[in-house]
Parts: C-alpha cells; sequence; structure tokens
C-alpha cells in the first residue's frame, strides 16, 4: 500500500485542534499542527458557539498542513455531539448554534415530556435523558422562535463544518444517534417521535455510516491547494472516534465479547462497554443508560461531569491570579492534601453552569455536613476523589446491567495524562486501569479515513493498528481495603443529598 496523509479535526467543548496523520500500512504517527480555543459567546443572555470562528480555525488548520506535507489524501471532523446549526432553503446559516449549556433546554424538557412519556421516548431511542440533547433543543427552538420553519436543513456541528468545506448535506449514523431522535430498530430517524413533538422531518439529512465518502473541498475555501481534496465522513461523534482507538482486539464473538469497559476522559467522561445491539430494558432506563452508534456497533454509557469541574476551578483561580495555572500545579497541590477530606457529586444540578466553581464546591460540602475544603489543593483533590467514586458507581452499573464481571477499564483521552485520577480510579474500582492513548478520538477520525480509502478492512484491523503504534500506561489498585470503605461514605452521602 502507499503511504497515507491525513488530516483530522478534532473539536472539543474547550478547544479544537488539527492533527496530522501519517499511516504506511503498519503503524500511525500523529502530529499537532494547530491548536486553537473554542469559547462559548453569550448574547442577550443565550449562549452559542461561534461557528464562523470555527470555520476560520478549520481554514487555519488545513493551511498548517499544508505548510507541513505537500500532500494530503483525505480530511475527517469530529466534534462534540447534539448541537446543530440550521440551514434555510438557499443553505445559507440561519445563524449561531445554541451552546448546549443554554437554559433553554429546561424549557424544551417540560414541553417534551407533555407530549411524550419518558418511558415512550426511551423504548424508541435507547438514549438516556440529558437536558442538553438535541430533541429538547428542538422543541425549544419550535415554541421560542420561527427558525424551525424557516429551515430546510440540520447539520449537526461536524456535519455543519463539512458542509462548509463541501456543499455536501448529510449525518453520520453516530452522530445521529447522541439526538435521541433515531428510531433503535430502523436506524432512521423517528417519525412517530417527531410527529408527536411537532419537529418537521423534513429538516433531517440522509444518514450514513463512517468510513464514507462525504465529497471534496469546493474551489470557495481560501487555499487553493486544498480544492479537490476527499472529505471524509468520519464517526463525526467525537466519543465514537475515540472509542475506535481503544487498544482491544475484536474477539471472534464481536465486540460485545471484550470484557472490559472504557473512559473517554475529558470535559465529559463517558463510562461504557461495547455491545453488538442496544440493551434497553427496566434497569438501563432506570440507571438512564445511553445506547449509542459506534463504528462496529452501538456503546452503552453513561454520561459523567468529568474535567469540567477541574477546568472551571483552574479558570476561577487563573482570574485571581493574573496568570496561567498548569493542571500538574494543580495536580501537585491536591497530591499533598488531606486524603477524603470531603466528597462531591459531580453530577449536581448546581456544577452544569460555567462560573465560579470553587465556590460551588466549598458551598456543597457546607450544605451536606462535611469538612470544607479551604485550600486550593484540597478542593482538587476532593474533585478527583469524587470523580474516581463516580467512575466505580458506573463500573458497577455497568456490570449489573450485563450480569458478568469485567476486569478491566481502559481510559483514553486527555484524562489519559492525568496520572493521580487514573490512579485513582485504579484503587476505587480494586481493578487494573490501562490509559491510553491520549489522542485516541484524532486516532480513531485518521484510521477511519484509512477504512475510507480502502488501506483497512474493518475495526479489527484499525484497533491492530492502535495496539502497534502507540504505548499505554497500566495503573495497578492500591489500598483497597481503604478506598472500600470511602465508597460507601460517598455512597450514602449522595443517597442523602437525594433524599433532601
Amino acid at each position: 500500500m502507499k503511504s497515507l496523509s491525513m488530516l483530522a479535526f478534532d473539536l472539543g467543548a474547550s478547544n479544537g485542534r488539527a492533527l496530522l496523520g501519517r499511516f504506511d500500512g503498519n503503524r500511525l504517527t500523529v502530529e499537532e499542527l494547530y491548536r486553537f480555543a473554542n469559547e462559548p459567546v453569550c448574547v442577550v443572555g443565550s449562549l452559542y458557539w461561534d461557528i464562523l470562528r470555527l470555520y476560520h480555525e478549520v481554514q487555519q488548520g488545513i493551511r498548517a498542513a499544508f505548510g507541513k506535507t505537500r500532500q494530503l489524501d483525505c480530511l475527517g471532523i469530529d466534534s462534540w455531539g447534539v448541537d446543530y446549526g440550521l440551514l434555510d432553503r438557499k443553505g445559507r446559516l440561519l445563524g449561531n448554534p445554541y451552546h448546549y449549556r443554554d437554559n433553554r433546554t429546561v424549557l424544551g424538557e417540560e414541553r417534551a415530556f407533555s407530549k411524550v412519556s419518558k418511558r415512550d421516548i426511551y423504548s424508541k431511542t435507547g438514549i438516556s435523558f440529558e437536558k442538553f440533547n438535541t430533541m429538547f433543543q428542538l422543541v425549544a427552538e419550535k415554541e421560542c422562535g420561527e427558525s424551525l420553519e424557516r429551515a430546510k436543513s440540520l447539520l449537526f456541528i461536524s456535519d455543519l463544518l463539512g458542509y462548509f468545506l463541501t456543499g455536501e448535506i448529510n449525518t453520520d449514523s453516530t452522530m445521529a444517534s447522541t439526538s435521541q431522535l433515531v428510531d433503535v430498530q430502523t436506524r432512521m430517524w423517528s417519525r412517530e417521535l417527531l410527529a408527536l413533538l411537532g419537529i418537521p422531518e423534513r429538516i433531517f439529512p440522509g444518514i450514513v455510516a463512517p468510513g464514507t465518502m462525504k465529497g471534496r473541498i469546493s474551489p470557495l475555501v481560501e487555499d487553493s491547494r486544498a480544492v479537490g481534496l476527499p472529505v471524509v465522513t468520519v464517526a463525526g461523534h467525537d466519543t465514537a472516534s475515540a472509542l475506535a482507538a481503544v487498544p482491544v482486539i475484536v474477539s471472534a464473538g464481536g465486540i460485545g465479547g471484550t470484557n472490559a469497559a472504557f473512559l473517554s476522559s475529558g470535559t465529559w467522561s463517558l463510562m461504557g462497554v461495547e455491545v453488538d445491539e442496544p440493551i434497553i430494558n427496566e434497569k438501563t432506563f432506570a440507571l438512564n443508560y445511553s445506547n449509542e452508534k459506534t463504528l462496529g456497533g452501538y456503546t452503552l454509557l453513561r454520561n459523567i461531569v468529568g474535567g469540567w469541574l477541574i477546568q472551571g476551578c483552574k479558570q476561577q483561580w487563573e482570574e485571581e491570579d493574573g496568570r496561567g495555572l498548569s493542571y500538574e500545579e494543580i495536580a501537585l497541590a491536591a497530591q499533598e492534601a488531606t486524603p477524603f477530606l470531603a466528597f462531591v457529586d459531580p453530577n449536581g444540578a448546581m456544577f452544569y453552569s460555567p462560573g465560579a466553581m470553587p465556590a460551588k464546591i466549598v458551598a456543597y460540602c457546607r450544605e451536606t455536613g462535611q469538612a470544607v475544603p479551604d485550600t486550593r489543593g484540597a478542593i482538587a483533590r476532593s474533585i478527583y476523589e469524587s470523580l474516581a467514586m463516580t467512575y466505580r458507581k458506573s463500573f458497577l452499573e455497568i456490570e449489573a446491567i450485563l450480569g458478568r464481571t469485567l476486569d478491566t477499564l481502559y481510559i483514553i483521552g486527555g484524562g489519559a495524562n492525568n496520572a493521580m485520577l487514573n490512579q485513582f480510579t485504579a484503587n476505587a474500582l480494586g481493578r487494573p486501569v490501562v490509559c491510553g492513548p491520549v489522542e485516541a478520538t484524532a486516532i480513531g477520525n485518521l484510521l477511519t479515513q484509512a477504512l475510507a480509502l480502502g488501506e483497512l478492512r474493518g475495526l479489527g484491523q484499525l484497533r491492530e493498528v492502535v495496539c502497534r503504534s502507540f504505548v499505554s500506561t497500566t495503573y495497578l489498585p492500591k489500598d483497597i481495603g481503604h478506598w472500600e470503605e470511602q465508597y460507601h461514605r460517598f455512597t450514602s452521602l449522595l443517597e442523602s443529598a437525594k433524599g433532601e
């Protein structure tokens, strides 16, 4: 085979990156070329994404790639899920996409549940209930304005940027599944659910599989060298791209036979397990687990607030100090703090909105009758220990759903670099934790491009390349008895808070 040079754009909730991948048929190397901030903009009380700035940054990333190599074979874009932009009948953007933390989703939840029951929605879609789901956003959109009446097409963020480059309108199956509007039986948009909610079916594009060609870059882009460059539909949802790069070899029985769980660790932490078909029953409904489409099947997963709490504290502390603050400095301070001083519920409603995060942590501890962390290190340690306990809780829930014991947790994404949190997680679980690759999302993106070009055949070969190309770090559990004791304290605290 020929050597491939591919460009991946990975857009997260706080930043975006352009990464160059080189694949020689045996190993993949990844190099970050360009990084840019992705900051929401608040206008007249509403929170938006600056999508045109993001498109500008994508073009800068393309320019950076051609500055590094003379030949690019293709590119692919992944992003966070659920958020979208609307196009009118002439293909023009109707407005900046709303941010998933915008408060309009509260109205969307109320209106949606007045029309369809939670149980019916879950049985049709298999998707967990999160206030930011596309379904709730669209119900709110219908209630608050005329955008849906004027819209011809809805495109999720990765698809919208792909449209800006190519003019092609479609969405991949992984991104569509985050919407809570896809029927798990037909794997198409749920006509019945859309009708009940009063959302026009016409706005939803065709659903295509990851690893297919989207189109070619049009002559309207800034850099003429990019014209005609193939754009691949990758697993557009960043979690699905990351999961493709988990270094677990697919067994002969399919992905559902793998006896390991995964944790995609970033601003959000998503813990789950791969399954061949969706699992929709009373237990998954009660525990609010999602069945999202992946490159090779489905993932049964739970959304957990992850690095968001530490990111919020870091931002506040930087503003107070008037200087940058590294995560390593925060981890060092946490290492020196008293263990198990206090716990928080990372998924607590008070932590959802941005701003004043350290004060929110302190307030939660005071209101729940715990010792109050009075230093930055103590606050950070409380967050890390609470995350590890939350990961254990979800891990045990997944085992209960599957009816079997899992032996390993694989951590991928930026959180794979957090040695303290990863050791805490191994301690809390009492199981080995294998961390890496850190660039899992970009790796999954790049190797799906290689699939589209016919240089790889299926998820099994893709993961074999991951295992050959990247090194993982394993954390073995320590002090299990002490962590077991503290876990019961943590769960009791959650039960007490829930009861109040």
